[in-house]
């Protein structure tokens, strides 16, 4: 079994900042990348930003440079730091772990999602 689980999300006001944490545990051979996604109310799940096994990092235009994603030493553990929030950012965020089993299956697993509210 392999979970995903997120934690971080909360209700902040306009300017301020939040930082997401996504673990990833079971039986995992390997992690190839791991992501932030988001859903608002009637809208299609994003992207929001993206880090592969190699460090490459990937962004929403609309994010750049007010969110940063980064990887802890434990490798299976993914951080969204998010600066500067806007209502818009307001939205339910999943995180998203690419990985290879000890099976040699490549499978993507999804979290819960935490509730990101930002208020004007």
């Amino acid at each position: 079994q392999v979970q995903v689980v997120e934690s971080g999300g909360g209700l902040v006001q306009a300017g301020g900042s939040l930082r997401l944490s996504c673990a990833a545990s079971g039986f995992i051979f390997s992690v190839n990348a791991m992501a932030w996604y988001r859903q608002a109310p009637e809208k299609q799940r994003e992207l929001v930003a993206a880090i592969t096994s190699d460090g490459s990092t990937n962004y929403a235009d609309s994010v750049k440079g007010r969110f940063t994603i980064s990887r802890a030493n434990a490798k299976n553990t993914v951080y969204l730091q998010m600066n500067s929030l806007k209502p818009e950012d307001t939205a339910v965020y999943f995180c998203n772990v690419h990985l290879r089993t000890y099976t040699s299956n490549v499978m993507d697993y999804w979290g819960k999602g935490t509730l990101v509210t930002v208020s004007s």
